[in-house]
């Protein structure tokens, strides 16, 4: 865990529901752009904790000066705490999205990206194309509740997609993904070789990813952590 100001935070839904969150700023820079995550599926483990938001709250505030916002989705347990509600299967969480664009919005957080992984990439694409929303960034995109419509959505608005589909993915695999998302002209699918679903092993690449579109001037990111006078070191 990098440097970073990190405090837990409250998302207020529309419907009533009060969700459990984080956001970790660069310690002394302001951030450029924001990261919002939306975890894999809660039903089968996911949370704000899944290990690639984890690793980006705990590595990118310091070395690439980006906000990470991470909340979890109603009903969804981590260590920081159980959001209210209970799952809905990508109906009632059109509120809890909508929630956490707000608060960065009211934050005056720059730059919003929405960071959609499984699960979360379907509620990125079905309720993340705000008008405040750069961009996303999919990470295992299933494409099990978006439908064609709600691509066709960011299709119009020309917004930045970019899809990370590993190549041993169990749901959809890079050639089939550029299938589906041929409808966004925008729309870039890269695939990534020996990856599987939950990326176990390929964290340095999904967060070079990240960064390259986000904030092209700190990619590609260092593989040593910075020390406290901001030189690289091994430690």
């Amino acid at each position: 865990m990098l440097a970073a100001r990190r405090r837990p935070i409250g998302l207020q839904t529309a419907d009533g529901l009060q969700l459990v969150g984080e956001l970790s700023l660069p310690a002394v820079n302001d951030p450029v752009a924001t990261l919002i995550c939306v975890h894999p599926l809660p039903t089968h483990g996911g949370m704000m904790d899944s290990h690639l938001f984890r690793k980006a709250a705990f590595r990118l505030p310091a070395l690439a000066d980006l906000a990470v916002l991470r909340f979890n989705t109603r009903g969804t347990r981590s260590a920081q705490g159980q959001s209210d509600g209970a799952f809905d299967g990508a109906v009632g969480e059109r509120y809890d999205v909508a929630a956490a664009i707000e608060f960065a919005e009211f934050e005056e957080l720059p730059a919003p990206w929405l960071v959609g992984w499984s699960f979360g990439t379907d509620l990125t694409l079905k309720y993340g194309c705000d008008p405040t929303v750069v961009g996303a960034i999919l990470i295992s995109p299933p494409l099990r509740y978006t439908v064609d419509a709600e691509l066709d959505t960011w299709a119009a608005t020309g917004k930045s997609l970019t899809a990370l589909v590993p190549e041993f993915d169990d749901y959809l695999r890079p050639e089939e993904a550029r299938t589906r998302f041929a409808r966004v002209p925008q729309a870039e699918v890269v695939g990534v070789p020996g990856a599987k679903h939950l990326f176990v092993g390929h964290t340095e690449t999904v967060l070079d990813e990240i960064v390259r579109r986000v904030n092209p001037a700190a990619y590609p990111l260092p593989r040593v952590a910075p020390d406290s006078s901001g030189q690289q070191s091994d430690g």
